[in-house]
């Protein structure tokens, strides 16, 4: 097919706006840890960009997208071998699609530090996310959208199961060995600067337009439709919760609106290009419902996801990835229009992407855990890992 302009031009600039979430991640999850911890905390999500770039066009765009079996990619395209500046994927370079693919493949991991944040030591995230990308999520990533045995059934339009349900599913096992904080149902353990993550929030819901809208690769009417969706399920959520809040404590919180509005965009993730926009509203207070009970299960099962990446990533991914089966009327059907086996397939996608993400996870951590070790010295993560793992401050008044 031929290159066409404004496809090309729409998928570099939905490409940009995904790779700004990465500060806007950054400010969201910096602002809701203690001073000590806030440089470590936004370098979790810095450092994604470098590290995960270049793994994913040495191999890890390959093994997502090469041709291979139903399970990964192969080496057909290891260090980008066999495209150049003509290779055409669809209506753009191929150039574009995999500059674009490669945000998603940085931020996905960088999502996990939220559940960790505090206690991990620096040079073993780095290592985790490494492995994480090649082992995690480079084969989900193929089977839901480089041809695995997934692809043309699941219905994930952005990357509800390939993104966040990963992410949020990896955030919980991880803790299996990075444990608690100190201080963990003591002491209040509260966010250092709320104004931050507001910010931060506003930045993922703006790049959160490339990330959705993006995905349809053209500049075309399922662009649009992404989009507007995009902007009225977040909105439903952030009402719900804001909602919630009042009703359950007397007063709305700016951090319970900005979480809320986290959640509806990761629920309309796998459903942005599938769904009509008054299906969008339904989508987000569901979701935001669910997520919001979702967080407090922590309290009571005592398991330290620091910032919600498992309570909003994880739950709120699994809730979108049904709801697309249920709520489908664009490019497929869903249960409402009495489509039963579609949501019978998003369940499998679910399920099977569960039971790997945690496995995989379990088993890099068991790595790491036994080599380079995982988690920070008690002594360490009393100082902070501002000032033990980067020699820095973040505020020298």
């Amino acid at each position: 097919m031929a290159i066409e302009g404004a496809d090309t031009v729409w998928v570099l600039i939905s490409a940009a706006l995904v790779l700004l979430m990465l500060p806007g991640l950054a400010l969201f999850y910096g602002g809701l840890v203690q001073r000590k911890n806030v440089l470590s905390s936004m370098m979790h999500s810095f450092v994604a960009m470098g590290v995960m770039a270049l793994e994913w066009v040495l191999i890890g765009y390959s093994l997502a997208f090469a041709d291979g079996n139903w399970f990964v990619g192969g080496l057909g395209h290891a260090f980008l071998r066999g495209i150049d500046a003509y290779s055409v994927t669809g209506t753009i370079p191929t150039y574009a699609f995999i500059a674009f693919q490669g945000m998603f493949a940085i931020i996905t991991p960088a999502l996990i530090s939220g559940a960790i944040v505090g206690r991990v030591k620096f040079k073993s995230y780095i290592a985790f996310i490494a492995l994480w990308g090649l082992i995690v999520y480079a084969p989900v990533c193929h089977w839901v959208w480089g041809g695995g045995f997934l692809t043309g059934e699941a219905l994930d339009f952005a990357g509800g199961t390939v993104v966040h349900i990963t992410s949020g599913v990896s955030s919980l096992a991880i803790l299996t060995y990075i444990g608690k904080r100190r201080g963990f149902g003591v002491d209040p353990l509260k966010p250092h600067n709320v104004t931050l993550t507001l910010l931060g929030g506003g930045l993922l819901w703006f790049g959160w337009f490339g990330f959705n809208a993006g995905s349809a690769l053209a500049a075309n009417e399922i662009a649009a439709l992404a989009f507007i969706t995009t902007l009225i399920a977040p909105a439903a959520a952030g009402f719900v919760w804001m909602a919630l809040e009042w009703r359950h404590f007397g007063y709305p919180t700016a951090l319970g609106f900005a979480t809320g509005v986290l959640a509806g965009l990761v629920a309309i993730t796998p459903c942005a290009g599938f769904v009509t926009p008054m299906a969008a509203i339904p989508i987000g207070m569901i979701t935001s419902f669910v997520c919001y009970k979702a967080v407090g299960l922590k309290e009571r099962f005592g398991y330290d996801d620091s910032l919600d990446a498992f309570g909003v990533h994880g739950v709120g991914g699994i809730v979108g990835a049904l709801l697309v089966g249920v709520f489908a009327s664009v490019g497929g059907t869903g249960l409402l229009l009495g489509n039963t086996s579609q949501m019978l397939i998003q369940l499998q996608g679910v399920v099977i992407t569960i039971v790997y993400a945690a496995v995989g996870t379990l088993l890099i951590g068991f790595i790491l855990n036994r080599t380079i070790g995982l988690k920070v010295t008690e002594s360490e993560e009393n100082i902070g890992l501002d000032k033990t793992q980067h020699g820095e401050i973040a505020y020298n008044v």
